[in-house]
């Protein structure tokens, strides 16, 4: 198992997680990428409770998810990192906002998820299968 480590952007939260990845993803869907503030949210999928977090952060449920079902976005109160996400949607499954990771390299994006949502500028690696909504 790899250590993984990350935090906000002001260092008041910290996480670490051992686990490895179930899957590593760019997900396309309006709320992910308002959250993000990027065209797309770059996640590692890992187990559930699988992430230590040390500091005090706070959770926004966003109730108005593509899925239908709420999703628990948790950030930093201080800098508003926005850093590890769950929800009834992904039973057993908690994200972590790779961007957030002390080094992300080599955590290459293996799905697309959330396509049908996508910016239309945005092409896709090639090869990549595009997801329409969840896999």
């Amino acid at each position: 198992m790899t250590k993984r480590t990350g935090g906000c952007l002001c260092g008041a939260i910290r996480y670490e997680n051992e686990a490895e990845p179930m899957l590593i993803a760019n997900c396309y869907c309006d709320n992910c990428r308002k959250n993000s503030g990027a065209a797309n949210s770059y996640n590692l999928a890992m187990p559930a409770g699988s992430t230590k977090i040390t500091g005090s952060p706070k959770t926004y449920v966003d109730e108005t998810g593509a899925s239908g079902k709420p999703f628990n976005r948790m950030f930093c109160p201080d800098c508003g990192t926005h850093f590890l996400s769950h929800g009834p949607a992904y039973e057993g499954i908690e994200f972590i906002k790779a961007g957030t990771l002390d080094d992300a390299n080599g955590l290459v994006p293996t799905a697309h998820i959330w396509c049908e949502q996508k910016l239309d500028w945005i092409t896709l690696p090639e090869g990549a299968e595009p997801i329409a909504r969840n896999p």
